[in-house]
């Protein structure tokens, strides 16, 4: 593995008490390779080291792509044996599994080779569980191409694919042996993908890290769209606290659940409305302000602060809910528990806490963000 280097090194540090899980975040800015070691396994972190380094990483390396990220870089697909699936959230399905099964079997992939993702959430997503299935186990790697997938998605070893309504419901949990980061990618994406991203920043930014929250405020996302120095920081330090998370927590039977800040309801909305991910997690976020209110006292003008950020990042803060509908789908929800749900709450910007509440404070919640939101 190639010597760390590091430029700098910024330490935040952050109150945690109760949650009992992170007081101190480091993010390490221009970093050239790291590696995070997880109970299943060691991740190798590259940043900007391009495509010029999947070689290196995966000497016999397959790569699985969607047909959106091999159009707009169709050497990546002349190079290498490639599996090019259909882009979009309807093709992540054990179908799409099945086929990409047969396509490795043509290839005759055995399992010193490495099967490379290269896209956004769902070409990582399944990237990894074809990985996890295949002969019961082959290496992957993952290139995330979005800046979702550069924050989150791509992090933490979480795979699979929806079933039915239920997003995600058939999987595994398995790390993949690098993921290479390469912001140059950013340059094709387009503005609905770049809000896409920063629900999720502003996730963390909620959960963990208020000073983060309060970066957020004051910029707005073109500037760091403009700036490539601050949106390499606000990568690193995503994945900083999503990998402190699950390196505590690898198999989500506790804290790894506060990364689910706004995803309960807005998976459910995704489902039910077909809205980009992120979109449908910042009207998740503001829903779980909602039932924070009424769980933990959360101060209201906390909602309204998230509101103003979501709004700064092109964000939606409103949209005429059908409770109904959204309690059938939350219904089975994977986090239920009899009549009662795991929930992340807000204590206060940059302090969670997990839940276990009642569907009728959700539907509650759902009533008041819909008054809320569209009076």
């Amino acid at each position: 593995m190639d010597i760390l280097v590091l430029i700098d090194i910024r330490l935040r540090l952050i109150s945690t008490a109760d949650s009992g899980i992170i007081t101190a975040g480091v993010v390490l800015l221009m970093s050239m390779q790291y590696e995070v070691a997880f109970p299943s396994g060691k991740v190798q972190y590259i940043f900007g080291k391009g495509l010029q380094a999947i070689e290196r990483l995966a000497p016999q390396p397959v790569i699985l792509t969607d047909s959106h990220v091999a159009s707009l870089y169709p050497s990546l697909t002349e190079a290498y044996p490639s599996i090019i699936i259909p882009a979009g959230e309807s093709y992540k399905t054990l179908e799409t599994l099945e086929s990409i099964t047969g396509q490795l079997l043509q290839y005759q992939v055995q399992r010193k080779s490495v099967l490379v993702g290269v896209g956004g959430g769902v070409v990582t997503d399944i990237a990894g569980f074809a990985a996890a299935v295949y002969m019961r186990g082959i290496n992957c790697g993952f290139v995330p191409t979005t800046l979702l997938a550069m924050v989150d998605a791509a992090i933490g070893g979480k795979n699979g694919v929806d079933f039915g309504l239920q997003k995600n419901l058939v999987g595994t949990i398995r790390q993949p042996q690098f993921i290479l980061f390469d912001t140059t990618f950013l340059q094709t994406l387009p503005e609905i993908e770049w809000s896409n991203g920063f629900a999720e920043v502003i996730k963390y930014a909620c959960i963990f890290d208020a000073p983060l929250f309060d970066e957020l405020a004051v910029n707005h996302m073109a500037y760091y769209q403009q700036q490539q120095t601050a949106l390499k920081e606000l990568i690193q330090c995503c994945a900083t606290w999503k990998n402190q998370t699950v390196q505590e927590d690898e198999h989500e039977s506790g804290d790894r659940k506060l990364l689910n800040f706004g995803h309960t309801v807005g998976h459910a909305i995704e489902t039910l409305y077909q809205l980009p991910h992120g979109q449908a997690v910042a009207l998740g976020m503001l829903v779980a302000c909602k039932v924070s209110e009424t769980v933990t006292q959360l101060d209201g003008h906390v909602y309204h602060r998230l509101t103003t950020v979501l709004q700064q990042y092109k964000l939606p803060y409103s949209l005429t809910l059908h409770p109904d509908r959204l309690m059938d789908i939350l219904a089975m929800d994977k986090k239920r528990n009899d009549d009662k749900i795991d929930f992340i709450v807000l204590k206060n910007i940059g302090h969670a806490a997990i839940e276990t509440i009642g569907f009728d404070v959700v539907r509650k919640a759902i009533d008041n963000f819909s008054y809320a939101g569209n009076r």
